[in-house]
Parts: structure tokens; sequence; C-alpha cells
């Protein structure tokens, strides 16, 4: 009887195997859109010169991959009315090994793609260094879980918005504004349950401007968490900064921003 009864959940499992069929449905397909990863970041200590836009197309439901676009012209102009143009490379990348980056001044990003005009504009945003890193074992549900504190004092009498950037095995992104704590030292904080002694962890701490940080927070109230990737399935379109002047109604989907950044690594102990 007992191996009757080990038998009957084999069985199940092959009848209805044997019965299943993927079914794909039919769905109306929509144009292509333009998706843009314009993100220019400085690290403190380095020239900035080396930056890199991605181009790519929305593909359709049942693909996962988004299709590289290698025939569009990018640029960035200066305030100053220096041009950087970035030119193809691989895999929808676009680069521009000559960039020189200036803080607080703006630049005006413009893609001519398939006859149709994006731009869109953004300052040069500072940050403020990190001071050092803290490792506690109090997070998660439980209390016990290793936690990584990333501090760094926020200047006074000024309005800063950060991104934070966690990265072992897997990227953690987490947003903050200074509107409670402005001129305090506070910290960046990074805690999951696959963290372990001996993981080298990458920290960094990006200086972004006001209404990419409002951009961000949607994107992670739509995805419902920080792990996702900015450009999966939401529940509603979250747009960009970048406008099509030439079809306004063909938005593409992505942020154009800039960036000075600090980074570390942290050993786990």
């Amino acid at each position: 009887m007992k191996k009757l009864i080990l038998y009957i959940p084999i069985l199940l499992v092959f009848i209805f195997s044997s019965c299943e069929e993927v079914v794909n449905i039919d769905l109306e397909e929509s144009e292509p859109r333009l998706v843009i990863e314009a993100s220019i970041v400085w690290f403190k200590g380095t020239r900035g010169n080396e930056q890199s836009i991605k181009l790519s197309e929305t593909s359709p439901f049942y693909e996962e991959e988004l299709i590289p676009v290698e025939n569009a012209s990018v640029k960035i102009t200066a305030q100053d009315g220096e041009e950087f143009v970035f030119a193809y490379d691989l895999n929808g990348n676009y680069v521009n090994t000559g960039f020189d980056p200036d803080l607080n001044q703006s630049y005006q990003l413009e893609i001519i793609y398939e006859d149709q005009v994006y731009t869109a504009s953004e300052k040069l945003i500072s940050v403020t260094p990190l001071d050092y890193v803290e490792q506690t074992e109090s997070g998660g549900f439980s209390g016990t879980d290793i936690e990584i504190k990333a501090y760094y004092t926020d200047p006074a009498e000024e309005q800063n918005y950060y991104l934070f950037k966690f990265r072992d095995d897997d990227l953690s992104l987490e947003i903050y504004e200074d509107e409670f704590t402005n001129g305090n030292q506070i910290f960046g904080y990074y805690s999951n349950d696959d963290i372990k002694a001996e993981d080298l962890i990458e920290i960094q701490i990006q200086g972004i401007s006001k209404s990419y940080y409002e951009y961000l927070f949607i994107l992670r109230s739509q995805v419902g968490s920080s792990d996702g990737g900015p450009f999966e399935t939401m529940p509603a379109t979250v747009k960009g900064n970048i406008i099509n002047q030439t079809n306004p109604d063909n938005y593409p989907f992505g942020y154009f921003r800039l960036s000075e950044a600090d980074s570390t690594f942290y050993n786990v102990e």
C-alpha cells in the first residue's frame, strides 16, 4: 500500500503534463518605442572623460530582451556650447572618450533616430563623499542579519537627493532626500539574507536632481521593490525627462541625468 501511495503523485504529474498545452494569445502589438539609458556619472578622483549612452527599442510582449539601436546620432552639448559626439560601439552602446564634466553646469542631450529628434536637459549634480562604512548584525525580520551602513555628511542649507548602489552578487538601489536630515551625518542602508562573511560589496553614492529622485520614486512604487530593473513592465507608463520634439506622442522610455559619485568597497567580516 505504501508503494501505491508513493506512485500516485508521480502518475498525476504525467497525466497533467500530458494534457498541458502552451497557448500564446495573439496580442495587438504597439509600435516599438526608443529606450534611452543616459546616465553620465563622474566618479571623484577621475577625469570622467569616458562616458556611454545605451539605446534600444522595446520588443514584442513574448520577447524579453530589448533590441539594440545601431544607427542613431547622439550628442551632448554643454552650457558653454562645447559638443560631445557619442560614436556607436556595440550592442546599442554609444561612447565618448573626451567628455568634460563640470559641476552644476547644464547639459543638453540630442538623439536623432529614424528622422525623429529626442532632447533633454539636466545639470551635473555634485555629491558629498562617503565618510566610512559600518557593519552590524541586527538587520532583517529576525534582527540577526548582517547590515551595511555607508555614512555620509549631508551639506547644510541645501536640498539634496541621493542614489545609493550596493552591489555584490545582486544590485540594490536606494534613494534618499534630506528633508528631515539636512546637515546631519546619516547613512545609506543595505541588508539581505544572502550577505555572508568575506563578501566584497561595492558601494556608490550619487548626487541626483529632485526630478530624477521623483522619477525613481515612482518607478520603485510601480515595481514594488528596489530589486527590479528600471524598464520592467509597469501597471502604468512612467515617463522620463526626454521629449520627442518631432512627434511628442511617440515618447521614449528612460531618463537623461548627470551625477557626481563617490565609491568604495567593503569586505564583510
